[in-house]
């Protein structure tokens, strides 16, 4: 746990997958070809609270979706890379924008299309339900599963380490 608290508490950026991360994994499409996705208002919060302690975010999906822009746009996330099946050139984006090496940047997964940017970040982490090979990668894994608090657990995890979150919830008492 002490080299896990030490990973979490370098992190300066967290990027995370959308579809089974951010979301359950489910795609709802209606008849008229819209796309829905749900999103969980804790994971949101979460997010909200990483930010204004300093934590950049990050978003890199393999699918291209208006909701997933609209969604973290609301929540104040800017870099947001759809349609990358392959992760890597967007990582490097992210990282070169920021200024970051990667031991300052922790990505969330929950497939096999996330291992490459796994493999190079300073804190690897895989939701509860990720595939098992991600799971066996990952320096961690949440006990809640993709888009049902898994998001949460990471934000709570990383403030904890580099001593944010009681202050944070202090003043919610």
């Amino acid at each position: 746990m002490t080299e896990l608290r030490e990973r979490a508490s370098r992190i300066r950026l967290v990027i995370f997958d959308v579809d089974g991360v951010l979301t359950d994994g489910s795609l709802y499409l209606g008849d008229d070809g819209q796309e829905y996705k749900a999103f969980n208002a804790r994971d949101g919060h979460g997010m909200v609270l990483l930010q204004e302690s300093g934590v950049h975010l990050a978003v890199i999906t393999g699918r291209t979706s208006n909701v997933v822009r609209m969604r973290m746009e609301s929540l104040g996330v800017s870099d947001i890379f759809q349609g990358y099946r392959h992760k890597l050139p967007a990582y490097e984006q992210i990282k070169q924008r920021h200024g970051l090496s990667d031991d300052q940047i922790a990505y969330v997964g929950d497939d096999v299309i996330d291992l490459p940017v796994m493999r190079r970040v300073g804190l690897a982490i895989a939701v509860a339900d990720a595939d098992p090979r991600v799971r066996e990668l990952a320096h961690w894994r949440t006990t809640a599963p993709g888009g049902r608090g898994a998001a949460r657990e990471v934000c709570e995890l990383i403030l904890d380490a580099q001593g944010r979150l009681a202050p944070l919830l202090a003043s919610y008492a």
